[in-house]
């Protein structure tokens, strides 16, 4: 049993691991939690641990298929359970059974048996055995009357009675009677041949399936030797895989900044980034107030001197346009009139927009200029990377301890390299081996003895149905020969030598008969109640699985020990281990799950050691990380944007701007001015007049696109500058304080009221670390439960002796005895018949006067 010992210890070592890490891990991570939910309102759920490939366990392939169909003989096995089950409807007497064990258990003595309550468990197996018991009684009376009422028949034949009297009766109907006879022994003796079918085919089903018992031994030990083999490299393939664990691991802690770091930038910056894209955006209003004040000056100098040159070009040409009018021809008649309207419209030619009056933004523009030397974006950008710097923060702080937790990690390694190498678990396996294959040369050895055993029993089954088989061809050789001989015309006394002859056999049938019909119930009965039973007692409570009810009851093998099963294995018979959740748990699962080692032994502590101990989670809860050093916006870019807040941007009359820009240009449209004075000289009569007027109206619209276009355009672009720069500088002073304070509030964030921050997401990335040893001791749990050292092949050789004894022997044992039993009832018809058809084969030694209605040929004598 050393071998036995140092698996199970072996295997026990490797199935605890994930029951406890997990169940360690668990505390651990939820006491982080608590942590977090106190500091943190609103709590961030961890994010998911990435699931590792930790491949698959080497599986090992069983050849044993345990599993049998009788094809053709199913129906004859089906017919003897249903003959069975009339014999004895009774459930099965599991409690009875267990009675009766614990009664018992200590030895009765007879008399105690006697007691009222032995007397009543005496009672109910006698009720529970009525079937068999009557069923065997009438095999008795069967087997003790056969020889007596043979040796009377055979006296009282002797004597000439019982039909021994060779004179033959004259009646009626002979014939039908004859007839009824030869039938009746014709069915009798076909029912006879099929009891000896049955019960051949039972003989050789058992001699056939002796040798697939060779193969299911052999495929047994065969997945044994499999099993065993398997199993360390199984065992190597768990301890391997914590490698996997601890390559993520380290991968993770190499990349602690990007990480942890990363996972906190992502958590601050909600509050860090838009102060400084506030910032920045404030810089981008410094560098936009500089142009629009560069437009502003240079568009204001552009109107400034296009409205004086408009002035005089407008001057001229209304001085020009009067002189025009000033000719004689203006004073006739109807162009009079004309001239005089236009003369009105004259004072239109003027200049609306006045910007001379207009202050310049000289000095607001020199501040401004003055402040974009300091390169406030560049400052900016400076606190971008301070905060975008965090990862790099996080590594430099932890460096100390990735370094400690990597010494860690191998120290675990070696650990559990050194524990499995404990457990001299391929030495135990190959003794185990070596145990196997001199298990199977010793049953091997045994082959030609059972193969002798077995010819002598089939040569014993053969030479009873040869009995029956004789008494079979005496009836039907006996039939052949009277139905052959008989002749209707033969008097009794003349019958012909083929007909006597046929009667004689019958008689030599009937003889043998009474001489083997006993002796075959007596086999019959023997293995009837032998057989039966088995099959009521043991197989089918096997198959439904109540027999291990019975085993698994407990103190039913001993008063103090709870479970047969455990006491046997462990010395230990409180553990909850019985054989039916064995053999249930080791057709799918393993060793470790099938036998319930984890409550052999207290794996936690190994695991607190190795896989996450108190150290390694010391070092984890010590990563403390400080922001202190990061600045979002220096002095200067403090200063900067203070100065710009009093650059005098706002002081700016955008009001007095924004009016005159709001102007036309000239009093009046040039263009419509020129049309209507082109339209009013086409009024006029063809000469010199309309001509000049003409001329003055392209004159007014060569000024229009020279002079007036230009200045529109120049207005349009003060006006726009105009106001960017009046929303730009509207509360400038309450937008910079307002960035001022953001950034404020981002720096104190960071520097104080992140803590909280840094311990969530702290735990976060701790877990996601201690994550990865709890998936490497979940998967050995699952993979030792369901994968390593399966048990199939313990199951397979209880369904190998399950097939082999029930299957293969007793359903061919019973249904040979039935088939036997059958032809031994039916024995006693025959003789009847046989007795009663030969009289009207046998040549008779006086016979009655038959008159001609039966034999009309003693009328022509």
């Amino acid at each position: 049993m050393h071998w036995i010992t140092w698996c199970v210890l072996s295997l026990l070592c490797w199935g605890g691991s994930s029951t406890g890490t997990g169940t360690g891990s668990t505390g651990r991570t939820g006491t982080g939690g608590g942590d977090l939910q106190a500091d943190s309102p609103r709590r961030r759920s961890p994010p998911p641990v990435e699931p590792l490939d930790f491949g698959f366990v080497p599986s090992a392939v069983y050849a044993t298929h345990a599993y049998y169909e009788p094809g053709a003989m199913g129906v004859l096995f089906h017919v003897v359970h249903a003959f069975l089950y009339v014999v004895q409807p009774n459930p099965f007497p599991k409690d009875l059974i267990v009675r009766v064990i614990q009664e018992n258990m200590g030895g009765l003595k007879l008399e105690e048996w006697r007691k009222p309550d032995n007397v009543v468990l005496v009672l109910q197996g006698v009720y529970y055995e009525a079937g068999f018991l009557v069923c065997a009684s009438l095999g008795l009376v069967f087997l003790v009357l056969m020889p007596i009422v043979g040796t009377c028949f055979c006296v009282c034949r002797c004597c000439e009675n019982c039909g021994g009297e060779m004179h033959q009766r004259q009646r009626k109907n002979a014939d039908c009677q004859k007839g009824f006879f030869t039938a009746s022994l014709v069915i009798t003796s076909v029912f006879i041949i099929v009891g000896v079918l049955f019960a051949y085919a039972a003989n050789h089903n058992i001699s056939t399936q002796i040798k697939s018992t060779r193969r299911l031994i052999s495929t047994n030990m065969r997945d044994l030797k499999t099993f065993a083999n398997n199993t360390p490299a199984q065992i190597d393939y768990l301890t391997a895989q914590y490698t996997t664990a601890k390559n993520k691991v380290l991968s993770d802690l190499d990349n602690i900044g990007p990480l942890l770091g990363g996972r906190i930038h992502s958590q601050l910056e909600r509050e860090v980034m838009p102060s400084l894209d506030t910032a920045l955006r404030m810089a981008g209003a410094m560098r936009e107030t500089k142009e629009a004040l560069e437009s502003i000056g240079t568009s204001l100098d552009t109107l400034q001197e296009g409205t004086g040159r408009l002035q005089a070009r407008l001057s001229s040409e209304r001085s020009s346009l009067s002189n025009t009018l000033s000719d004689p021809a203006c004073t006739n008649g109807a162009v009079a009139q004309t001239c005089g309207a236009i003369r009105t419209t004259l004072a239109q030619l003027g200049v609306s927009a006045d910007f001379s009056a207009l202050p310049d933004v000289n000095r607001q523009l020199l501040n401004v200029d003055t402040l974009l030397k300091t390169d406030l974006s560049n400052i900016i950008q400076k606190g971008y990377s301070a905060f975008n710097d965090t990862p790099r923060l996080v590594k430099e702080q932890t460096k100390n301890i990735v370094a400690g937790v990597k010494a860690m990690l191998d120290k675990i390694g070696g650990e559990i390299v050194d524990f499995a190498k404990m457990f001299p678990v391929e030495e135990s396996l190959a003794n185990f081996t070596i145990f196997l294959n001199q298990g199977q040369k010793d049953i091997e050895s045994y082959y030609a003895q059972v193969d002798q055993i077995d010819f002598y029993r089939w040569i014993g089954c053969v030479v009873a149905l040869c009995m029956v088989i004789l008494v079979v061809a005496f009836n039907l050789l006996g039939l052949l020969c009277g139905s052959c001989g008989f002749d209707k015309q033969a008097t009794p006394t003349s019958r012909g030598c083929l007909s006597n002859t046929g009667g004689n056999l019958l008689m030599a049938g009937v003889g043998f008969s009474f001489i083997f019909a006993w002796v075959l119930m007596g086999v019959v009965s023997i293995l009837f109640v032998v057989g039966g039973n088995v099959e009521k007692l043991i197989c089918e409570p096997l198959a439904n699985r109540q027999l291990f009810q019975i085993i698994d009851t407990p103190y039913m093998v001993h008063p103090v020990k709870k479970n047969f099963l455990p006491g046997l294995l462990f010395q230990n018979p409180n553990i909850d281990l019985t054989v039916g959740s064995m053999y249930r748990a080791s057709r799918t699962t393993g060793l470790y799950h099938a036998l319930q080692l984890e409550t052999m032994f207290n794996i936690n502590s190994f695991l607190n050691q190795t896989v996450y101990n108190k150290d390694l989670a010391n070092v984890f809860e010590s990563v403390h990380i400080q922001l202190q050093d990061i600045s979002l916006l220096e002095q200067e870019g403090r200063d900067a944007l203070m100065s710009f807040a009093n650059s005098g941007v706002g002081e700016i009359d955008f009001t007095a701007y924004l009016a005159e820009v709001n102007k036309q240009v000239t009093l009046v449209d040039l263009l419509s001015f020129a049309n209507d004075l082109e339209a009013q000289a086409d009024q006029l009569p063809r000469g010199a007049l309309e001509n000049a007027l003409k001329g003055h109206a392209s004159s007014i619209r060569q000024i229009n696109k020279n002079e007036v276009v230009p200045l529109e355009q120049a207005m349009n672009s003060l006006s726009q500058s105009v106001r960017l720069l009046q929303k730009t500088a509207s509360d400038l002073p309450v937008k910079v304080t307002n960035v001022l304070s953001a950034i404020d509030a981002a720096e104190y964030i960071i520097t104080n009221n992140a803590s909280h921050v840094i311990k969530q997401e702290t735990n976060g990335y701790i877990q996601s670390l201690v994550g990865c040893f709890r998936q490497y001791t979940e998967w050995v749990r699952n993979s030792l439960t369901a994968e390593v050292a399966q048990c199939k092949p313990i199951s397979n050789i209880v369904d190998s002796m399950e097939i082999v004894g029930c299957s293969f022997l007793v359903d061919s044992v019973n249904t040979f005895w039935f088939g036997l039993g059958g032809c031994a009832i039916f024995l006693i018809p025959s003789i009847i018949l046989s007795v009663k058809l030969s009289k009207y084969y046998r040549r008779m030694d006086t016979e009655d006067v038959f008159d001609d209605s039966c034999y009309p040929w003693l009328v022509s004598l």
